[in-house]
């Protein structure tokens, strides 16, 4: 019953900030802050994983296609895979692990100092005021990154792939061209940004419902990153599911 209870909870929190979102007085200075502070602390380390996650799927695919027979396909499945799966969740995974457990911590604070109780007595909509510019600048944020971590993982699969394997460069980006569609794009950016809301929301969640005390805090930020973590995954494989069977392929 408490589990149920707290699904209503975050759906409502996640509801409430949509319609803050458009409603006036909006905070654009709190969410041009909470952007640069998410954007600067995750955009080196999603970089840097994007690189070996880029480099494993090409040298995987690339052993497989070459068992089979069918190297000149290596590129237009390493992208894909980066595009389609391994971009957004990087991203997402990042966000949530430094920005999203910084916003908890802080929002954490907040309530232990009886900071939150404090702007409700005086009239302030903490979800207005608060929640909805971090949840909008997660989402943001992850667009932003899942475009440079798309990019740095394609970059790092065609070098370990042309480079490692002896591939050939024109077939990579050949394939690549010739199986890949726009809405393969679009998917991705799709799921950043529903992941950004997701981890968004949860990390304010947590937050705002911290227990009192410093351990308090601290056990919120750790409940925030790991259900954004199980959240992440069940609600990718939704989307891909309802992609796959509702995008044909092209060519098919």
């Amino acid at each position: 019953m408490r589990a149920a209870t707290s699904v209503g909870d975050v759906f409502a929190l996640g509801l409430d900030a949509t319609r803050a979102s458009f409603r006036r007085p909006f905070a654009a200075k709190e969410l041009l802050e909470q952007f640069w502070f998410v954007v600067s602390v995750s955009w080196i380390p999603a970089m840097l994983v994007a690189i070996p996650f880029g480099a494993v799927i090409a040298l995987q695919l690339g052993t497989l296609t070459k068992q089979i027979g069918a190297q000149s396909f290596t590129g237009a499945a390493s992208v894909l895979a980066v595009v389609q799966q391994a971009a957004p969740i990087v991203t997402t995974l990042v966000i949530a692990g430094a920005g999203g457990a910084a916003i908890c911590a802080e929002l954490g604070s907040r309530k232990i100092r009886d900071e939150i109780d404090a702007m409700r007595v005086m009239g302030v909509d903490p979800v207005q005021r608060l929640v909805a510019p971090r949840v909008i600048a997660c989402i943001v944020a992850a667009v932003l990154l899942n475009g440079l971590v798309s990019v740095v993982g394609v970059l790092g699969g065609y070098f370990f792939n042309v480079v490692v394997q002896d591939g050939t460069p024109g077939a990579y980006l050949a394939s690549f061209t010739a199986l890949a569609q726009l809405s393969d794009l679009w998917v991705g950016a799709i799921k950043a940004a529903i992941f950004g809301f997701v981890a968004g929301v949860i990390a304010c969640y947590r937050g705002l419902n911290a227990a009192a005390g410093p351990k308090g805090v601290g056990d919120a930020v750790n409940q925030s990153v790991v259900i954004t973590f199980l959240l992440l995954f069940f609600v990718n494989f939704v989307i891909t599911t309802l992609y796959l069977q509702l995008v044909p392929g092209k060519g098919a």
